[in-house]
């Protein structure tokens, strides 16, 4: 039996020796190669936190003491520590463990997580709520661990401020992952980290400080030369001067695979009486070669595992295409990514922004082609679209292609920024709708209400591969204000892409099928393939239906809906998005200022509730989003004649 087979809670790991520890984070990192290379998963971050994981609890008693994981790439050996060891091979799958760390699985996961740099908010808010409270575990420890990646969103920078300001005494883990690990300089080294954050010797620096500005004939040099030479004495004590100015002590840049020095700077930093920053330095991939080995490709590469991506501890062999084999639609996200391409290739005014996720938003492929029309600014939403509006406020024609789901951080940014001033700054969100694997932080089902409320703003959807080319061409060609479109995870529906995109005329949609009158499905986006199967289950029992494609969800095409209701007896509304001032919200809205507020409709779109994590189909045969459940419903409510609101 291993080590780690003994491990079934963190205090497990307080009886421990050093050397114990350090098999301990070698067998997690160990497990964590052998189940995510065969189910696929978050994998390279991970393989760099096993050290820490197993530092962090041999010496804290979790949940008593709060663990703050930001985002949770990270935190699969924290969740191997917390009773959760022989469930890990069904992280991310339906019904399984969360993707990422959720307070509803364990009580060692003390927030939920997926979206970054919200750790030290957290952190703060619980610290201080520990001690407001009274409760027994008052003096209980907080420790927010966080990315360098994380930390380029401004919240956390807020969350930094605030608690340097409150000298609260919490701790942060600076894992730094984007850089070599510095060799250390020797018992000097160590020394100066325990003095900047033994409480007695930071007040003796204070006092230094203080007593200097009393010396006769030194002291009013000290006044007049103040801030210089304070800054030169504090300079001394604590090299960290950024976390310094805010109020915190810093220590670093500590070996995260050097278990004996990470529990060293992690007990000093629990036991000083401030804020305290402990950076870190780990391998992402550590102990898996092609990661560790492969310098950045390598790492970006092996963030993630796919299934069946690793065997015996090594990249398996990929097999060879077989002659004749059917060859796979293009994803939606490359077509996008090529055809931004061809854009900044018709207009020089046409620019690509991301927000940290270029290969996941297809702007990598521009980032290849056009290098100088090409912008990343970290995980800083908010500032993405503040300088896309800066762009638009110059004249440049700015792309912010950012997933659905993390759009939602830049909403006072949409709305204050781009909307009101009504610049032209197109908004590509990818990811609608159900994603899958990674659950309810990353589906991007809420896009259509929070943006069609918005004054000015254009909403369209493409129902296949071909329509992005499309809709993308329109959206630059487009100079009367923001306009955005929303278009799902995977591979497009195999139709044949366009030589030559050709511009969509806004507020338009088009009928795809003619019907006898009875029903009319008006699908939205992804909607439309599930109301064209819908339509062809129906009219193998019969029922001969009507379907179209709104294309737009803002303007909503009013002819064709006024239409489409006075010919049929009931509509039908298709959207993978929620249902609370979606589109079908919006189709009765125009029909009925438009004086038909009576039609019969029927609205099918996502539940008013979080869908959890597994794979796309199974998650949309959970909330009734096929072909077949809304021909069953459409089939209902034909025959059950009462007003249809769903």
């Amino acid at each position: 039996m291993t080590l780690l087979h003994r491990i079934n809670r963190p205090q497990d790991l307080h009886r421990l020796s050093e050397e114990d520890l350090v098999r301990v984070s070698d067998e997690v990192r160990a497990h964590i190669i052998e189940t995510v290379g065969e189910i696929g998963g978050h994998f390279g971050a991970n393989l760099g936190t096993c050290e820490l994981a197993v530092a962090l609890h041999s010496l804290l008693d979790s949940p008593r003491d709060k663990i703050l994981w930001d985002v949770g790439h990270q935190a699969y050996p924290h969740k191997v520590l917390t009773g959760r060891r022989d469930q890990l091979a069904t992280i991310r799958q339906y019904e399984g463990l969360a993707p990422f760390c959720s307070i509803g699985e364990s009580e060692h996961d003390i927030m939920g997580a997926g979206h970054a740099s919200t750790s030290i908010g957290y952190a703060v808010g619980l610290k201080e709520g520990m001690r407001r409270a009274g409760r027994p575990d008052k003096d209980g420890k907080v420790v927010a661990v966080i990315g360098d990646g994380a930390m380029t969103g401004g919240v956390a920078f807020e969350a930094i401020q605030q608690a340097g300001g409150m000298g609260l005494p919490l701790v942060v883990v600076l894992n730094d992952n984007g850089m070599s690990i510095a060799p250390n300089v020797g018992a000097l080294s160590r020394y100066f980290h325990r003095l900047r954050l033994h409480p007695k010797l930071w007040h003796t620096r204070e006092h230094v400080e203080d007593r200097l500005s009393e010396l006769p004939r030194v002291g009013p040099a000290i006044e007049r030369y103040g801030p210089m030479m304070k800054e030169s004495i504090k300079a001394f004590w604590a090299p960290g001067l950024f976390w310094e100015e805010l109020g915190w002590a810093y220590t670093g840049v500590i070996d995260g695979h050097d278990m004996r020095a990470l529990r060293v700077a992690l007990r000093s930093a629990f036991a000083a009486e401030r804020p305290v920053v402990v950076h870190i330095a780990t391998v992402k991939g550590k102990g898996f070669a092609a990661a560790e080995d492969g310098g950045l490709e390598g790492m970006e590469r092996w963030h993630a595992a796919k299934p069946k991506s690793i065997t015996n501890g090594a990249p398996a062999k990929i097999a060879p295409a077989k002659p004749g084999a059917v060859v796979k639609p293009p994803q939606y996200t490359q077509v996008f990514g090529d055809a931004l391409v061809r854009e900044c290739q018709r207009d020089h005014r046409v620019v690509g922004i991301t927000a940290a996720m270029n290969s996941g938003t297809g702007l990598n492929i521009l980032q290849k082609a056009m290098p100088d029309r090409y912008f990343d600014v970290g995980i800083a939403e908010q500032q993405a679209i503040l300088f896309a509006a800066g762009l638009a406020l110059e004249g440049s024609k700015p792309v912010a292609a950012i997933y659905s789901t993390f759009l939602q951080r830049a909403f006072d940014q949409i709305v204050h920024d781009v909307c009101l001033q009504k610049l032209n700054v197109v908004f590509a969100l990818d990811r609608a709708g159900l994603v899958g694997d990674d659950g309810p932080t990353h589906h991007g089902v809420f896009d259509i209400a929070y943006m069609r409320c918005l004054p000015h703003m254009v909403l369209m959807a493409p129902r296949d591969e071909a329509m992005l080319v499309h809709m993308l061409h329109t959206a630059l060609d487009y100079d009367d204000g923001p306009i955005a479109l929303r278009y799902p995870r995977g591979e497009g529906i195999g139709v044949e892409l366009p030589a030559v995109p050709q511009t969509i005329e806004i507020g338009t949609g088009e009928i795809l099928r003619e019907g006898d009158g009875k029903v009319a499905i008006v699908g939205y986006g992804s909607g439309v393939a599930m109301a064209l199967e819908a339509a062809a289950l129906l009219d193998e029992r019969g029922l001969d239906v009507t379907v179209a494609d709104a294309r737009f969800a803002k303007p909503i095409d009013a002819g064709l809906m006024a239409q489409l209701a006075s010919e049929h007896e009931l509509l039908v509304t298709v959207e993978e998005g929620v249902l609370t001032g979606g589109f079908g919200s919006g189709v009765w809205e125009t029909l009925n200022d438009g004086g038909a507020g009576d039609t019969r409709i029927l609205r099918i779109g996502l539940p008013d509730r979080y869908v959890t994590h597994g794979t796309a189909a199974l998650l949309h045969a959970e909330v009734g989003f096929t072909g077949r459940r809304i021909a069953e419903r459409i089939e209902a409510a034909v025959s059950d004649r009462t007003p249809a609101q769903a």
